[in-house]
């Protein structure tokens, strides 16, 4: 078994090599997790980390992907209840050569080919988490899959127990696997070729009957994947059909800082077809309806900012789109700094606490606005639209570094309550406080190189004018998502007026 060869391998490592340094931990067996034997892990052994466990032999119950039964087994019952082929190769450690029980995995590596050691059907019916681990090897190579095995995975009863054999959460752990590795797009492309999508993103009624609308058709997350792909990676691999404009460096500095920023927006693009859609939970509060396909479909957390950031992504759309609503937003100049400051200081923007930045949100907001401009299948683009829609994003962006803007958006108000408190002589704070402390933070932006006692002097002369009061200045709203947030709208509408220095 794995721990007892685990633990006499440390031994001689130590005794015969010198090795005293190699930490050994068990992972305990877990069928309920799908994790069926005990594995050893050790680590490190000249830089590598090695799982150990034992040969095995596994039969399978028809409607679990759990085996009812496993025993020791021999290379070759080990090789053939494998995945694919190319993950069935053994390195014998006294010949140190390679053995290839299957007679397929080597010629498979050689040329590029994805296959099931067993037929596919069999090895499937076994345990479909198999038909996403195909995807996610061959999307991590680029590797083909023979027509056997595509066939096998578009089976409806192959689909049927994908639904009834696998946990969520194993499914959300092999789509995070592909998100973040070599080729995201690949990955979302042979996912929609074997008809996964509708079983990946899957929504139980219960929470599907209650939305607001159908969800789109799954070419849309093929299209906005493309076009993520077109803009971060196609510049150096000049292999499409398809070439846009380039995009303004600073939208793309919120991957070049976060190396979780990629693999989230990925995902995010193949939720694409939830975009503006949302449910209502038993308590008749509205939520937006990927994230209904994200934890209930993939069971992901926080990891990644998958659950929280990417409704931040589409909410972030809906403010900055065309972008900030269309030509007359950006050339209006009118308190401008404030305008701009205050909408990327809205949460779904810009919060390090869901991993949202505002280059990135832009840089979705780009993608998602070029959507309709893409054809996936048939790999056409409007180029002529889309480099009107990305001049008007780097036109936009450029003017964000000429204000000086990101050095802005995290600052604190130049005064905090206390001191607000104290000038206004309100006594205590209040409900009225998060609101003034908004329009504090939109004097700033509007005038950055103002000081505390000239901010303390605007305050009191916007009180003595009646446009504070400090019963009910700010409602019971407050805080930079909230107050600053609905400013912002305002102006934007019209109906908010710009704060005067007296």
């Amino acid at each position: 078994m794995g721990v007892p060869f685990a633990e006499k391998l440390l031994t001689f490592l130590a005794e015969e090599k010198g090795m005293d340094d190699i930490k050994l931990s068990i992972v305990k067996s877990n069928p309920g997790q799908s994790k069926h034997l005990e594995t050893a892990k050790v680590n490190p052994i000249l830089g590598f980390e090695l799982d150990l466990v034992n040969l095995r032999s596994e039969e399978y119950a028809i409607d679990s992907r759990i085996p009812t039964e496993v025993t020791f087994g021999t290379p070759l019952q080990d090789a053939l209840r494998r995945d694919i082929t190319i993950n069935s190769l053994f390195y014998n450690v006294h010949s140190k050569s390679v053995e290839d029980h299957t007679g397929k995995g080597l010629h498979d590596l050689r040329n590029g080919v994805v296959r099931t050691p067993l037929p596919p059907r069999e090895t499937f019916l076994d345990d479909p988490l198999r038909v996403l681990r195909c995807v996610r090897f061959a999307s991590r190579f680029g590797f083909d899959m023979v027509p056997e095995l595509v066939a096998s995975a578009k089976d409806p009863e192959i689909q049927t127990a994908f639904r009834s054999k696998i946990t969520r959460e194993r499914v959300g752990e092999e789509v995070h696997k592909m998100m973040k590795g070599r080729h995201p797009l690949l990955s979302i492309q042979l996912m929609d070729e074997l008809s996964l999508p509708p079983l990946i993103f899957d929504v139980p009624a219960s929470i599907s009957s209650t939305f607001s609308s159908q969800p789109a058709p799954y070419h849309t997350a093929l299209a906005a994947s493309s076009v993520l792909h077109l803009i971060i990676d196609a510049p150096t691999e000049p292999s499409s059909s398809v070439s846009l404009p380039p995009v303004h460096s600073e939208l793309l500095s919120g991957i070049r800082t976060d190396s979780t920023a990629q693999s989230r927006l990925y995902l995010a693009c193949a939720v694409t077809p939830y975009r503006g859609i949302t449910f209502t939970d038993a308590k008749k509060r509205i939520h937006p309806a990927c994230e209904a396909a994200l934890r209930e479909g993939l069971r992901v957390g926080t990891q990644n900012h998958y659950l929280d950031g990417i409704p931040a992504l589409f909410g972030a759309w809906e403010i900055l789109r065309g972008p900030v609503g269309g030509d007359q937003a950006t050339q209006d100049s009118n308190n401008e700094r404030a305008r701009i400051g205050l909408l990327l200081r809205e949460k779904t923007v810009h919060n390090p606490h869901t991993g949202s930045h505002w280059a990135t949100s832009l840089l979705f907001s780009l993608v998602q606005d070029l959507v309709e401009l893409y054809n996936p299948i048939q790999d056409l683009l409007d180029v002529a639209e889309a480099s009107k829609v990305i001049a008007k994003y780097n036109d936009f962006v450029a003017r964000i570094l000429e204000l000086d803007l990101p050095s802005a958006v995290e600052a604190k108000p130049i005064l905090d309550g206390h001191e607000i408190v104290q000038i206004l002589e309100a006594g205590k704070p209040g409900s009225w406080t998060g609101g003034v402390l908004a329009r504090v933070t939109e004097w700033q932006l509007e005038f950055p190189q103002g000081t505390k006692e000239e901010c303390a002097q605007w305050l009191t002369a916007e009180k003595k004018a009646g446009r504070i009061d400090v019963q009910t200045a700010g409602g019971s709203g407050g805080g930079r998502a909230g107050k600053e947030g609905k400013r912002a709208k305002g102006e934007r509408d019209g109906a908010v007026k710009k704060p005067k220095v007296d």
